[in-house]
């Protein structure tokens, strides 16, 4: 099926906000991930990952916190539209579960069953939801910021963090420190570090390294396969669903799907190609 995308305009409180749903035309209902935006704001970069969720068979949500159209033009304008998230992480967590509403409130998406994803900025505001006791299934922090809010709760969603080792904005001190809390929080967390990775590693534009950014091919593609992982495997906790891994290049094997009903498992073959996921 083809995907589709809408923007729809929500508010938190007297503040208007616009985010970009995107899902498979037709579709019954299914799990919703939101997309949290890097530092910027919410830009086509964000609005992309939603899309990329939706041709994967979830549906995809790429939220705003800073407001509808808001931007940062450069690093400076881009810093002082986080800086007051950084300092009040209510207000963000706030913002966060106003998307997270819209998301459930969607006919296409499964509202039991959501997860979260953002890049540096957006990785910490995932972090924060799934720190706040949030009942979504799953955050993913990806070359997110650590420093955990002034107040934390047991954390029962599942928490992956992808992460550049080289990555000023978070030091190894601060990994060791980020380990500490999700272990004490008594989460079911994992670390991917890559080596020789700078911070926004994800994002083409990266490039500069005297600052510390820089786009890395190999991390990139790493990082969206364990994000495939780890999202079927959240999935594959809910009676009915399927899992299914394809052929990677010419001459590879061809696809099984494990079909999991409450009481068997069937294998049947299944022509898909080229990544692994799960559908239902």
């Amino acid at each position: 099926m083809a995907t589709e995308t809408r923007t729809i305009d929500y508010a938190d409180g007297d503040l208007a906000l616009r985010g970009v749903l995107a899902c498979e035309a037709g579709a019954s209902p299914r799990p919703g991930v939101l997309v949290a935006h890097a530092w910027g704001g919410r830009t086509p970069f964000e609005d992309e990952k939603a899309a990329w969720l939706a041709d994967r068979g979830y549906v995809g949500l790429a939220i705003d916190v800073y407001g509808a159209g808001v931007v940062g033009a450069d690093p400076e304008e881009n810093a002082g539209l986080m800086q007051p998230f950084l300092d009040d992480r209510a207000l963000l967590l706030r913002r966060l579960n106003a998307g997270l509403e819209l998301l459930r409130a969607q006919p296409e998406v499964d509202a039991g069953s959501t997860a979260i994803m953002g890049f540096c900025f957006g990785g910490l505001a995932a972090l924060d939801l799934a720190r706040s006791g949030s009942d979504v299934a799953g955050a993913i922090s990806i070359h997110g910021i650590f420093a955990p809010p002034p107040e934390t709760r047991s954390i029962t969603a599942k928490v992956l963090a992808l992460h550049g080792w080289d990555d000023p904005m978070a030091t190894p001190e601060d990994v060791v420190a980020f380990a500490a809390e999700m272990s004490a929080a008594g989460a079911d967390w994992q670390l991917h570090g890559y080596g020789n990775t700078l911070h926004a590693f994800t994002n083409p534009e990266a490039n500069d390294p005297a600052m510390g950014v820089g786009y890395s091919e190999s991390a990139d593609r790493r990082c969206f396969q364990a994000i495939e992982n780890f999202l079927a495997e959240l999935r594959l906790q809910k009676a009915g669903a399927q899992m299914w891994c394809g052929p990677q290049g010419p001459g590879e094997a061809l696809a099984l799907a494990f079909v999991m009903p409450v009481r068997d498992l069937s294998v049947v073959a299944a022509p898909r190609h080229g990544h692994c996921g799960v559908a239902w």
